[in-house]
């Protein structure tokens, strides 16, 4: 069974192209990465500083590695620097009976 992220973050005042330019970063490795099936970031077209990525990965051992790698570990550091507040992280399943 697949899992489907949703990584929400808020970017303090003025950061938001930084942050705009973190999560993008993040496509192409991550998309790279085995397991990886989907990655892509959203803007909230209502408010600049909100942005999301969706991502999807096989499974939670796929996750589990890309939280290891070196393109993740950096954004980390560049998103600790630019979020107003923590990332929320929200980890979905397909419904029973989908």
């Amino acid at each position: 069974m697949t899992l489907t992220v949703v990584a929400e973050c808020l970017a303090a005042p003025g950061q938001e192209d930084r942050l705009r330019t973190a999560l993008e970063a993040m496509i192409e490795p991550s998309l790279d990465e085995p397991g990886c099936l989907a990655y892509r970031p959203y803007a909230d077209p209502n408010d600049p500083a909100r942005m999301a990525v969706v991502e999807e990965w096989t499974d939670e051992q796929a996750l589990t590695d890309h939280f290891a790698t070196a393109h993740f570990r950096h954004v980390k550091e560049v998103l600790e620097q630019v979020l107003a507040e923590p990332m929320t992280i929200r980890k979905l399943v397909a419904a029973p009976g989908e």
